[in-house]
Formats: structure tokens, C-alpha cells, sequence
């Protein structure tokens, strides 16, 4: 198993957190020696299909860089799927060892030391609300716009996890309207299948591949989402019409989140989100929606894109050693 050291953790004299962002392909591991502080250390491949591995995998990785001062540092783990929070019962696609795994009680009883986690969505939320753009607001809605669509919610910084660790999930549901009115042309948008057995979901539409699905069904060609946005910012006519129609079918729903949560604002994370211009107007469509009206930007760009589930990890692993001082 292959190994990238990014930083060494001799350094790191405070009591740490350890955190892993564990995706189907690598597993990213850092220290956090103090909340808002985080130290990269080594991404290692994940072995995604035998849990006594990715055990093993983990230990190690902990051996390598815990001191004797370490033994109780609690881990906090980011990963590609859902946790149950009332039995920590994981599930994912991408790691198919872990899933019907509780994995937080077993990795601890494994590892000798308390052991959290959560899936990725949920933890660049906390990231974005303790150390992004949601940082000093009290709710945080935190929009995941990638290949599909999902989400998170945090209020004051703490994650805010529904049954069966469904949160956020504004992706799912047939909510997307039917009939849309742009520059004083009349589209009808037909209720396409989503992958969870439903119709007319935000997923089918909201994400990169629901873009080049929309633009298909309008235009009858086949082009990348990353294209559609290039011809779209350089005035094409189709690609133009596309997005004008994405932005009505999308800004409802996102707005109806904002005035349900409270949320003064909504990082946008995944693929998308590195479409600054497309962000940007799908703030001010939100905006134009949206019950209090802000002068501020509402829909924004995450902050923490790229270590996000570190970041959030790192939360979860602090909050665990806050609890652990206070008993």
C-alpha cells in the first residue's frame, strides 16, 4: 500500500484530534492539535473491500504518528456514505466493507481509542460552519452540487443529524416544476426518474450530469456540463437558454431551504461549486426567492472545498474530547 507523506507531526506538541477523510479510492489522514488547526500527514489507498484492512490501515497510520501523550486521542472519521446516528451503522457504495458496520464502536474497541464519524456532505458542513463561509452564523445550510445533489444542516456550529443520518437532503423529493417561463418562452420539463425510485427529484436536474440531461432534452445534443457552462458565460444561444432554465427549476427548491432553515447562508460544495459565475447567479435567483431578503450574498462558494472532510472530521473529533473533559 502506497503512501504520500505531506507533513510530519513531530512538531505537533498539543493534545491531538486525528482525522480521516475516507473516500472510495484514498484515505487522507491529519492531525488537529487544536480546534480551527489542522496538520495533513499522508493519503494512503483505501481498502475498500475488506474491513480487517482498512482496520489495520487506520492502526497504522495512528502508530505512525501518535506520541506516548496520544493514547486517547479520539479519531474523526469523514466518509463516502451514510452513518446512522443512532446506532452508527455505516452504508456506502464506495466502501462496501464498512457498510451493516457500526463503524464508530468497533474502530474504537479496534483502535483503543473513542472513535466518531460521519459522511462527507455532513462533515464539509461543519467545516464551512465552523471554519468556512458559514463561520459567525448561527444555521448553516451547506449545498452539495457535484455529480449529483445533496447536503447538510448545522445550527451553532453542531451538525444537525435526522433519522438514519438523513439530513439536507434537498436533492430528493418531486419538487422540480414542470412548466417554466423564461425570457417569454414557455418550457415544459418532464418529470425524469431518479435514482432513488422517485420522479421529479432536484438530483435529476441540480447536479453536473442533470445539467447535460437538461440541455439534451432541450436541444437534442449531447455536450459536458463543463462545456455548457464555457458557451453559456460566452453568450450561446443554447447553452444560454439551458442555464436560464436550470437556474428557475433550481433556485425554488433551494429557496424553499432557506426559509424552512433559517439559514443566512448556503456554501456550495462539489463540481459546481468551482463554477463561480453560475453560483453567482443562482445566489441572486435564490435571493429573489426567498422570504427575508438579503443584501449579502446567500449562495456562496465553499471555503473548505478541498480539505472539507478533514475539516469536519476534526470537529467531530474535538466535540468527542471536549464531552471526554467534561465527564
Amino acid at each position: 500500500m502506497g503512501t504520500m507523506p505531506v507533513a510530519n507531526a513531530g512538531s505537533v506538541t498539543a493534545s491531538p484530534v486525528f482525522c480521516v477523510d475516507i473516500g472510495g479510492s484514498f484515505m487522507k489522514f491529519a492531525v488537529s492539535p487544536q480546534p480551527g488547526a489542522l496538520v495533513p500527514l499522508e493519503r494512503v489507498t483505501t481498502p475498500a473491500t475488506s474491513w480487517t484492512d482498512l482496520a489495520s490501515s487506520l492502526s497504522a497510520l495512528i502508530d505512525r504518528h501518535a506520541g506516548a501523550a496520544d493514547a486517547a486521542a479520539p479519531l474523526g472519521l469523514s466518509i463516502a456514505g451514510l452513518v446512522d446516528p443512532r446506532d452508527g451503522v455505516a452504508t456506502s457504495a464506495n466502501i462496501p466493507c464498512i457498510t451493516g458496520k457500526p463503524i464508530g464502536t468497533e474502530l474504537s474497541a479496534l483502535l483503543g481509542r473513542p472513535v466518531v464519524a460521519a459522511n462527507d456532505a455532513d462533515c464539509l458542513t461543519l467545516a464551512e460552519a465552523n471554519e468556512g463561509a458559514g463561520r459567525g452564523h448561527s444555521v448553516v445550510f451547506c449545498a452539495i452540487m457535484g455529480t449529483g445533489i445533496g447536503g447538510g444542516l448545522a445550527i451553532d456550529g453542531r451538525l444537525v443529524r435526522g433519522v438514519g443520518g438523513v439530513t439536507g437532503e434537498w436533492g430528493h423529493g418531486p419538487v422540480l416544476n414542470t412548466t417554466v417561463d423564461v425570457n417569454g418562452e414557455r418550457f415544459h420539463i418532464p418529470r425524469f426518474s431518479c435514482g432513488c425510485g422517485r420522479s421529479g427529484c432536484v438530483d435529476t436536474i441540480g447536479g453536473a450530469r442533470g445539467i447535460e440531461r437538461l440541455h439534451r432534452f432541450l436541444h437534442g445534443n449531447d455536450e459536458t456540463s463543463h462545456r455548457i457552462l464555457q458557451d453559456w458565460q460566452e453568450g450561446e444561444a443554447q447553452a444560454s437558454r439551458t442555464v436560464a432554465v436550470y437556474l428557475e427549476l433550481i433556485a425554488d427548491p433551494l429557496a424553499l431551504v432557506a426559509n424552512v432553515t433559517g439559514a443566512s447562508v448556503i456554501p456550495v460544495g462539489g463540481g459546481l461549486a468551482s463554477a463561480t459565475p453560475l453560483i453567482a447567479a443562482l445566489d441572486q435567483a435564490v435571493r429573489a426567492r426567498v422570504l427575508h431578503r438579503l443584501d449579502q450574498p446567500l449562495v456562496t462558494p465553499a471555503l473548505r472545498q478541498e480539505d472539507g472532510g478533514l475539516v469536519g472530521a476534526a470537529v467531530l473529533g474535538h466535540d468527542v474530547a471536549a464531552r471526554m473533559k467534561e465527564a
